[in-house]
């Protein structure tokens, strides 16, 4: 096992290295940075590439966050994942569950469908595009589930809960469900609908989250989010 690295060397946005550092520190954490490099040196690809992991930080600072997406897993397909929750780069086919995503805000707010699937639009207006597991190995979906990661991205979430107020957490299946627990309701606001994907058939459509989450900000004085890309 390597020595837990100091916080300084953690490439991640100044705010949350900050609200982070205690994290940081932990053994988990070191033993997620040991597995990581121990996979790499065994020849295995891991995504997303290394500068993109804290990627939905570096896009949106701590102060910034207005709303929380929250997804499972990184894409496990070569050029997809970009460590943005659902978002792949442009020229990348846009994938089943952003499909849906895009045509539930069409539904919505009447926005056009993209052409593409990057969402760092959204990132740079205060949208907190987090999974859960911030890493995965090349096609096998779910491989880093155990490895530490939900602890840090957990300590997020409640971190957020914790030092803000009025954020609107967008919790899309029952794995996003699960983390409700995590929020003060009483400081926040929580949306729940059925996962976007296609495998949950039509039960996204209609949850219109898009629409109530600029409501919520607005009411609160808060600029909304266009949710064009």
């Amino acid at each position: 096992m390597e020595p837990t690295p100091p916080v300084s060397n953690v490439q991640i946005e100044d705010s949350w290295k900050k609200v982070l550092a205690d994290e940081f520190g932990q053994p988990y954490f070191a033993a997620i940075k040991g597995f990581l490099v121990s996979e790499k040196k065994a020849g295995k690809t891991i995504y997303p590439p290394g500068p993109l992991i804290f990627n939905a930080f570096n896009k949106t600072p701590f102060d910034a966050v207005k709303v929380v997406i929250l997804g499972q897993d990184p894409y496990h397909n070569p050029g997809e994942a970009m460590g943005l929750c659902f978002s792949v780069p442009k020229g990348v086919k846009v994938p089943p569950s952003l499909v849906n995503i895009y045509k539930e805000i069409n539904s919505d707010l009447g926005l056009p469908v993209p052409g593409h699937g990057d969402l760092t639009h959204w990132a740079d207006q205060g949208v907190l595009l987090l999974n859960a597991m911030l890493t995965v190995e090349a096609k096998k979906p779910a491989s880093h589930q155990k490895i530490g990661w939900q602890t840090f991205t957990d300590a997020v979430i409640r971190r957020i809960s914790d030092m803000k107020e009025g954020v609107v957490f967008l919790l899309w299946g029952n794995f996003a469900k699960g983390k409700k627990a995590l929020i003060d309701q009483t400081r926040h606001y929580v949306l729940e609908a059925a996962h976007p994907s296609p495998l949950a058939g039509d039960a996204f459509r209609g949850c219109r989250h898009f629409s109530h989450a600029n409501q919520i900000l607005e009411k609160q004085g808060k600029q909304p989010i266009d949710w064009s890309v």
